[in-house]
């Protein structure tokens, strides 16, 4: 009835508006039941159902075999990790699946069969779904022994595929690509160039200079290609030009004009590059979301007119009742503040139907920014409490605040420096734990009051007063902690440990708090806010490209451990390992970077985080390649055989 066909389209206009707020596709059944569904699958709680079992998904990479439950990565040092039985995490696994395949189901009913054979990402994730269902019947059929799994591999396409900013990003570096490949050609050519004409000028036969050079970086043609793709990066500068350098500083122009035109002019071309075509493509995003949002309002406006128009003589004069606009507002999921901006808004206005340009108006609210307004302090009838409340109130409590916990942190900056040469067990903490306790006193005191003068309310309406205050109480259940266990400070204070931590680890857990809680003077200077919101925005703009860099380091990482997983051992047991006294200086084993492998996806994430900041990465290059390359017997130098034959207990050499 005509009842059922309003409440239709009263459901239609707030899936619209909804869609329009989250710039989403209109492009879906508009029917009654798959309204009702499409608003349940992307309530709120769905939407965290399916992230959660991506993070699940994901994690189960720290457990699965190799796992990554050990306290350290060190070869060296680290103990038999525990290994999950078989099948507790493909159990996991296999609940996630079912997730996604019901995610998968829901979005191909409500587009529709023929959207969906339009939709190159569904397509992909329905492939996907199947590959790793095959690949985890195959991991139950062999008992978890099978040698690879290629749905560890396929894994962060789930994370892909739920993100819209990064598919926009992923079409963006592929549109990227061919001119990036251009400068990588040229890149290529330059590289190979000065190969060859560092392989002729470092192959002199008097100079003693030239021949370390050559036997060091040119000795060969792959030598010296890693050579000066290392020097590209600026890793191995200036330690590659040093030997021939130290002979004849003419040598520093093959070097200089090789980092010059390699590293400053197309390097930064291709800096230049990726900019220019993010930024077009942003632009270009932001007029297809812009799109997307007008298109969602209007499809609202000519629904919500259709209701309008029953039963009118003239439906060409016919807009949109505020009443009605009212009512759909009300179920629109949106936070309460452009809720009430949008109604103060509509109800500001003079009577009549809502037009077209009107309607549209109302939801520029969105792309504001709300200020919330604080509480109202509280009312006292006293003229004392008045005058107190004035006083701690205003905002020069704040900066006294500010200034104890500026002096909170000298002192512990002053014991620091005082006792760098003291053990932790023979350093006396008489009178930092006396200084700690008032100071704590202090925070309590200034919490106490600034509730007394703001309200409970108001007090917990500035984020500034949340962090401070939550900090205070862990730093007094601490010190009350350690009075209660280690009694109140003393001279010649060394208890000896009791439960979990001993006085100096809690004394050290309370100066951290402090030192922490010492970020709360960023409010009051207005310049640091500024900076540190401009960051904050940042860290939100940026969160597609931090999925992007979590996706490359999950494939990387698995692909990592399936190549060099066990690769690396502890010196003691391999003839490839030297030791730390015999390792060649600047080496894998003279810097003792044991923990940086790849037997687990810990410590695979924390070796390609080394490898990303170029940081000596040629290290990790040479000792990969000669870890996971055929074993190559070295012929021993002249002066280990020297040496061995001086220690021998039974041979007597003439000298």
């Amino acid at each position: 009835g005509a009842m059922a066909r309003r409440d239709l389209c009263l459901d239609q206009a707030v899936v619209l508006i909804e869609d329009a707020i989250q710039y989403r596709s209109i492009n879906h059944r508009m029917d009654a039941r798959s309204l009702w569904l499409y608003r349940r699958y992307y309530s709120s709680t769905s939407q965290w159902i399916l992230s959660f079992t991506i993070f699940l998904i994901l994690a189960l990479a720290f457990v699965e075999t190799p796992s990554s439950l050990t306290r350290t990565s060190d070869v060296r040092y680290r103990p038999a990790p525990w290994e999950a039985p078989c099948g507790l995490t493909e159990g996991i696994e296999a609940l996630c699946l079912l997730v996604f395949a019901a995610d998968v189901s829901v979005k191909s009913y409500l587009i529709g069969w023929a959207q969906f054979r339009r939709n190159p990402w569904l397509l992909a994730y329905l492939v996907v779904l199947v590959v790793s269902l095959l690949d985890w019947i195959v991991s139950l059929s062999l008992v978890c022994q099978e040698p690879l799994r290629v749905r560890r591999l396929l894994r962060p396409f789930f994370l892909m595929q739920n993100s819209s900013m990064m598919k926009k990003t992923l079409k963006c570096i592929r549109r990227s690509l061919p001119e990036m490949a251009s400068v990588g050609l040229l890149l290529a050519v330059h590289l190979c160039l000065f190969t060859v004409f560092g392989m002729l000028l470092f192959t002199g036969e008097k100079d003693a200079g030239q021949d370390r050079e050559r036997l060091t970086y040119f000795f060969n043609l792959p030598e010296a290609l890693t050579t000066l793709l290392v020097l590209l990066t600026t890793a191995n500068n200036p330690d590659v030009m040093i030997p021939v350098y130290s002979r004849n500083r003419a040598y520093a122009i093959f070097f200089i004009a090789y980092t010059l035109i390699g590293d400053l002019f197309l390097m930064n071309l291709m800096t230049a590059i990726i900019y220019n075509q993010f930024r077009g493509y942003l632009m270009m995003s932001l007029q297809t979301s812009l799109l997307r949002r007008r298109l969602g309002t209007r499809a609202a406006y000519k629904v919500l007119s259709s209701v309008t128009a029953e039963g009118e003589a003239h439906p060409e004069r016919l807009g949109v009742k505020p009443e009605d606009f009212l009512q759909v507002l009300q179920k629109v999921q949106l936070d309460s503040d452009h809720r009430q901006a949008i109604t103060e808004k509509l109800r500001s206005r003079s009577g009549g139907l809502l037009s077209t340009d009107e309607f549209q108006k109302l939801f520029d609210e969105f792309d504001k920014r709300v200020i919330k307004e604080h509480p109202p302090r509280p009312e006292y009838q006293s003229p004392f409490l008045r005058n107190t409340q004035f006083i701690f109130g205003h905002h020069y409590f704040d900066y006294l605040g500010n200034l104890m916990a500026l002096g909170n942190l000298v002192t512990i900056c002053v014991f620091l420096v005082l006792d760098a040469h003291v053990l932790p067990k023979d350093r006396d903490d008489f009178v930092l734990g006396i200084l700690n306790c008032i100071f704590i006193l202090y925070y309590l005191l200034e919490m106490v009051l600034k509730v007394f003068s703001l309200g409970p309310r108001g007090y917990l309406s500035y984020p500034s007063n949340v962090f401070d205050g939550l900090l205070t109480i862990v730093l007094l259940v601490l010190e009350i902690s350690t009075l209660a266990v280690y009694g109140f400070p003393h001279r010649g204070w060394y208890p000896a440990m009791l439960g979990l931590l001993s006085l100096w680890d809690m004394t050290r857990l309370v100066n951290v708090l402090i030192v922490f809680r010492f970020l709360r003077i960023i409010p009051s200077m207005k310049l640091m806010s500024l900076v540190a919101s401009t960051i904050l925005d940042l860290i939100k703009n940026m969160r597609a490209f931090g999925g992007i860099l979590v996706v490359i380091y999950y494939v990387f990482a698995i692909i990592g451990i399936s190549l060099f997983r066990g690769v690396v051992v502890a010196p003691r047991n391999s003839s490839l390992a030297s030791d730390n006294d015999s390792a060649p200086c600047g080496s894998f084993e003279q810097l003792e970077y044991w923990p940086n492998n790849f037997d687990d996806f810990a410590a695979a994430l924390v070796t390609l985080w080394d490898v990303m900041i170029v940081n000596n990465w040629q290290v990790f290059l040479d000792a990969f390649r000669r870890y996971a390359g055929p074993a190559v017997l070295e012929e021993p130098t002249e002066e280990e055989l020297v040496e061995k034959l001086s220690r021998h207990p039974h041979l007597q050499l003439c000298r």
